[in-house]
Formats: C-alpha cells, sequence, structure tokens
C-alpha cells in the first residue's frame, strides 16, 4: 500500500487483502511447496518437479488474477454504481481470462502463432485495465490547489474521500512523496470531517500543513504523517468512459479468430463402407 501511494496509486486495504490471499493458494501447485502438484505426480508416478512445474503454467492465469484486484477495484464492487455496471465488469474479466488462458495454452480456435498469443496478451491486458491507455490520451484526475482543502471537504459526498498529495520528511529522514485517500464519514461541516478522520490542518503561505494525526485514527491508517505538507487535491477529470476501449480489443480479438478459422484443420467426415452381399 505504502509503495502504491507514492507511485500515485491509491489501493483499498480489502483488494491488497484479496491480492495476498489469491497468491496464497498458488502455493498448492507451485514448487517448491506445491502439495497439489506433489500429491499428482505421485498418484501418476510421475517427476513431482517437471509436475509442479506443468502445473503452475496450466494454472498461471490464477497469478493474473490479484493484479486484477489492484488495479481494476471494480471486481470487489468498489465504485459499481449499477448493476449493468457490474454486468459489464464481470462480462470483461471473465472474457480477459478466458482470453489470457488461450493466449498461455497457445490453442484458441486451432494452434495460435507467436504473434497471435502477443496481441491475445495484449488483449487481455486491455480489458482488465483499459484506463491504462486512456490515462495516455486523458489524464484520469485534476489537481487542485491545497488552499482548497475546505471547500472540497465540505463538498464531497456521504462515505466518501479526498485522494490528497502529501510530501514530508519521515522520521526515518527519507524524502517522501505520495498520495493518499481520506476518508471523510457521513456529511458534517469541513473541520468536523477532518477532525473525525484524525487529521488536523494548519494553513501556512505556501500550502497546507498537517499539524497532527491521531493514533488509529483513518487518517493514520491511510499514510498521513505530522508535519507532511498537503500539496495538491485531486479529483476525478471529464474524460470518456474507459469502458469505450473494450471495442478495439474485441475487434481485434475477432479478426485473430477469423484468421484462425480460416486455417483450422477441417477433419473429413468418415466414409462409410458399403459390404455388398
Amino acid at each position: 500500500v505504502e509503495l502504491g501511494a507514492q507511485s500515485g496509486l491509491v489501493v483499498p486495504l480489502v483488494a491488497v487483502h484479496m491480492f495476498v490471499f489469491y497468491f496464497g493458494l498458488m502455493a498448492d501447485v507451485t514448487p517448491p511447496v506445491g502439495l497439489a502438484a506433489f500429491a499428482a505426480s505421485a498418484i501418476s508416478r510421475g517427476d513431482y518437479l517437471k509436475t509442479g512445474f506443468t502445473a503452475f503454467w496450466y494454472s498461471i492465469r490464477t497469478g493474473i488474477l490479484p493484479f486484477m484486484f489492484i488495479f481494476n477495484t471494480e471486481l470487489l464492487l468498489i465504485g459499481v454504481n449499477s448493476f449493468a455496471h457490474l454486468a459489464l465488469t464481470i462480462a470483461s474479466a471473465v472474457a480477459a481470462m478466458l482470453v489470457f488462458a488461450a493466449a498461455t495454452q497457445g490453442w484458441f480456435l486451432t494452434r495460435s502463432r507467436w504473434y497471435e498469443s502477443g496481441v491475445m496478451l495484449l488483449v487481455t491486458f486491455t480489458l482488465l485495465r483499459p484506463d491504462f491507455w486512456m490515462d495516455f490520451v486523458y489524464p484520469k484526475y485534476d489537481v487542485s490547489p491545497p488552499q482548497k482543502l475546505m471547500e472540497f471537504a465540505s463538498a464531497a459526498p456521504a462515505d466518501t474521500g479526498l485522494r490528497l498529495r502529501i510530501e514530508g520528511t519521515s522520521i526515518e529522514g527519507k524524502d517522501v512523496k505520495k498520495t493518499v485517500l481520506l476518508p471523510l464519514g457521513d456529511v458534517r461541516p469541513a473541520a468536523q470531517r477532518l477532525t473525525r478522520s484524525g487529521l488536523t490542518t494548519m494553513a501556512l503561505p505556501n500550502g497546507i500543513q498537517i499539524a497532527a494525526v491521531n493514533l488509529h485514527s483513518a487518517a493514520d491508517r491511510a499514510g498521513f504523517e505530522q508535519g507532511f505538507t498537503i500539496t495538491g487535491i485531486e479529483t476525478l477529470a471529464a474524460r470518456p468512459a474507459k469502458e469505450w476501449l473494450f471495442i478495439p480489443a474485441l475487434v481485434v480479438l475477432g479478426g485473430i479468430m477469423l484468421l484462425q478459422r480460416r486455417r483450422a484443420v477441417t477433419i473429413p467426415a468418415p466414409t462409410r463402407i458399403v459390404q455388398q452381399m
């Protein structure tokens, strides 16, 4: 979470828990633990290391599932506003996993060529994280000056938060710049919302300084530190929906399907032999 915050990536704690949990599941099929793979090799009397690595290769799509929770938190119902939004999120994730399995196995409608597998991996990435490409064209966040902190804190809806850019020197003496999400709770005056979150600020001529952070408060858990300075407030920018990028990804996938369908091997129907009486 701390490393992501330093790169501007705010990761919900539940997403981090799911990330660790799903990677723990990989221990059943990956050496040197690989309990399931070792049991299978004992039953089949095969080489246990070869069985383990083969099992890992077959289940490698499970290895990208934790990253889906980090970069696409909508799978955890975070930021999902309607049933249609949920259905689209689930459908795109399922399609991405199927395309990824086809790419890693080297077989879609027929045996895939190396460049087709590469394109399918690109399609998988687009279906899982379409906003990656959107960020090259449109910025995801607008940055407002820190002097508007009280204005944004007062206008924020209930049970939401503020994305704040902060910087300062940690207790280890390191210069830190990171983006954190401050939960605000229910609707109240701005000063009360900040206080209930455990954050006390002080206005300075060049910005807003964090005067105090209550221990075990929401601000403390979010990563705020006393003495740091708030340098900016991030708000979602107005830009086209990221789901529009699903269309070119599916068009490219359709092109691969046409190519493979043309060269698919057609198995001739068995010849019926008629015995003469």
